[in-house]
């Protein structure tokens, strides 16, 4: 079941054009009898392999809610694995824009028990798309909204461009900062010390910071705290969940919603998000 048909009743999205600046990784979903532990033999469930990873997920959720082709920009390794994430995300409904790189595409292992607990392992380095490499780059100025989760500083002031930016805290600190650009919200998990941002660290800070807090919602500035969206389905894991709520709220601020309608939608995404197994369903 996709994400868009599973929302409730909106008004509808314009035309937009919607780009992402990421990252991918090459992910095994295992739904397992219990997470790893020492000296413990667990066992599969179920199994699924998918190109995942912030970029890739947020992408997909924002051509499934457009109905529409998002543009992704992306790094991968000159690979099987690489080869095979280009043709499962065109079939997902995206139009790929990929840096080739000699390394090689990183890959993951996640992780559920039968409580919805999750582990993750990454496998090699994350590759990232770069100014310098020959992409074409002059659509970011044409996008009415655009999300990053892995870029340089010049690539990330070539987003600027956008008429709604946004960004993770994974893009990492330091090319936030020297960077340097105003973006229109960082979006972040609340509960993951790795992507907690204090926004005087930023100049100029954001206009708009949420973090999410998984099931008990989050807190936006402006804004305050806002409820998670109630889940359509049974709990089955939480892989995904804050990047399709990145997906919906960047969708609606392209759209020019109010930040709280675009929390709104973008909750939804989340709570959609998990019912599935793997990110995609």
């Amino acid at each position: 079941m996709s994400s868009a048909s599973a929302l409730p009743p909106w008004p509808a999205l314009p035309s937009l054009r919607l780009a992402v600046v990421g990252h991918v990784e090459w992910v095994q979903f295992l739904a397992v009898d219990q997470l790893p532990r020492p000296g413990a033999i667990g066992h599969a469930l179920q199994t699924l392999e998918e190109p995942a990873g912030g970029g890739a997920v947020v992408a997909v959720q924002m051509a499934r809610l457009l109905k529409q082709p998002v543009q992704f920009f992306t790094a991968l390794g000159r690979d099987a694995v690489g080869e095979a994430a280009v043709q499962r995300l065109e079939q997902l409904g995206l139009e790929l824009h990929v840096a080739w790189r000699d390394a090689p595409t990183r890959r993951g292992l996640s992780f559920v028990d039968r409580e919805g607990d999750r582990a993750i392992t990454v496998i090699g380095e994350r590759l990232s798309p770069s100014l310098d490499d020959a992409l074409p780059w002059e659509d970011l100025a044409r996008c009415d909204g655009l999300f990053v989760t892995a870029a340089d500083p010049p690539l990330l002031r070539a987003c600027r461009g956008a008429k709604v930016l946004a960004a993770t805290p994974r893009v990492r600190l330091p090319v936030l900062q020297q960077a340097a650009v105003p973006l229109d919200a960082l979006i972040g998990s609340g509960l993951d010390p790795g992507e907690l941002v204090d926004p005087d660290q930023l100049n100029p800070a954001p206009q708009a910071l949420i973090r999410t807090e998984g099931a008990s919602g989050g807190i936006s500035s402006p804004g305050g705290r806002y409820l998670a969206a109630p889940l359509p389905g049974p709990m089955v894991e939480s892989y995904g969940c804050g990047d399709s709520f990145a997906a919906g709220l960047v969708t609606g601020m392209a759209a020019q919603w109010s930040l709280a309608d675009a929390i709104r939608l973008g909750a939804q995404c989340g709570a959609v998000c998990a019912t599935r197994f793997g990110p995609y369903g």
